[in-house]
């Protein structure tokens, strides 16, 4: 018998043919002039497209968006013509795509932005963080500004401009970046919105942004086909938050459920680091809390995810780091194959290596 992670199911308006995704993972090789993903990030993901789904490296919404060098975008014609020959191939191979709509935020240095403006934030307050700049380097994050409340209206209109070219480009669907650190979770989050405006303060209020952003992109394209993510424990990019249980339960509760999304994904614990969570916290409780499909993520090997997705805790897995070094994750974790590993060296910009030259499972025994 077909063990239930290899089965079919249903993300709102996605139909998908395993419980196996693709996480997005930034792999910095789009052109960094025009944020056109680069050609060879045709074969990359179409080299893993055997998932049943695929969420692309997260993509921003705007110029103003980017945070860090070679990193694609979704709002200008000539990235969506890149986009659709990535969504045709993955789709020639029998997978679904999504886009993740990004903002980093304050996680940017004023280098990649135009003018060489500061980053926008909640609040001015620096992320003792650094980013990638193509001719120097890792560097500090630049001082953000704090938005006016009169410029948050732009921004949310950016997301759902941006959802409207994702299906231009022929993509299944986006994913609303809300996790990790960045623009959203830096409203969410108390460790630094200090606003007293109708986005600060409250629970209430810090949520504020995260439903806008729901809001214009339902209303831009259908809610079936719109994932959004979240971290709520995760302190990714010195960012933390005094009750992630009331401020979580409160986005999901208030703002998620009820509105027949695609999916909710959650980082389960610290990104890319230990699930452990602190007492109190529950990821189970928070999905309690969603009514639509539920997307797990965060240091899943395949026992893990056969027994999450058998016992019903969720109804997909995603994988990040093992999908990067196995492009047939899904035929290897169905044969219960060994795994290769990923050289962490070409994980962030260059070209091939590292990147699409990982052998299939078929190829190495061939060797």
């Amino acid at each position: 018998m077909t063990h239930p992670l290899f089965t079919p199911t249903r993300l709102g308006d996605i139909e998908i043919a395993n419980r196996i995704a693709l996480a997005p993972l930034t792999r910095n090789r789009a052109d960094e002039a025009t944020g056109v993903p680069s050609p060879l990030a045709v074969e990359y993901y179409a080299q893993r497209a055997s998932g049943g789904l695929l969420i692309t490296e997260a993509s921003q919404i705007s110029p103003r968006a980017k945070g860090y060098a070679m990193t694609p975008g979704i709002y200008t014609p000539q990235q969506v013509e890149g986009w659709k020959a990535i969504t045709s191939a993955v789709h020639e191979k029998g997978s679904k795509i999504v886009i993740q709509l990004w903002h980093v935020g304050r996680i940017a240095h004023s280098d990649l932005l135009p003018g060489g403006e500061p980053p926008l934030s909640s609040a001015g307050v620096r992320a003792n963080m650094q980013t990638f700049l193509k001719d120097k380097g890792f560097v500090p994050t630049s001082t953000p500004r704090a938005l006016r409340t009169d410029e948050i209206p732009g921004i949310v209109d950016d997301y759902a401009r941006a959802a409207e070219r994702a299906m231009e480009a022929g993509f299944d669907g986006v994913e609303i970046h809300a996790a990790n650190g960045y623009l959203i979770d830096q409203f969410l989050k108390d460790g630094i919105n200090r606003r007293d405006d109708a986005y600060g303060g409250s629970v209430e209020n810090r949520a504020r942004l995260l439903g806008e952003v729901v809001d214009a992109v339902t209303g831009a394209i259908p809610a079936g086909r719109v994932g959004i993510r979240l971290s709520p424990f995760s302190g990714a990019n010195d960012l933390t938050d005094s009750d992630p249980m009331t401020t979580f339960a409160h986005a999901i509760g208030t703002h998620l459920a009820g509105r027949g999304m695609s999916y909710l994904h959650l980082v389960e614990g610290q990104t890319g680091g230990p699930r452990e969570l602190a007492e109190g916290q529950s990821i189970a409780e928070l999905r309690k809390l969603f009514d639509g499909a539920y997307m797990a993520n965060n240091g899943y090997d395949r026992e893990l995810a056969m027994k999450t997705v058998e016992s019903g805790a969720a109804d997909v897995i995603a994988f990040g780091r093992p999908y990067i070094a196995n492009p047939d994750l899904p035929e290897r974790l169905a044969a219960d194959a060994p795994l290769e590993e990923g050289d962490r060296a070409t994980y962030y910009g260059g070209g091939a290596e590292g990147y699409t030259d990982y052998p299939t499972l078929a190829q190495s025994k061939a060797a």
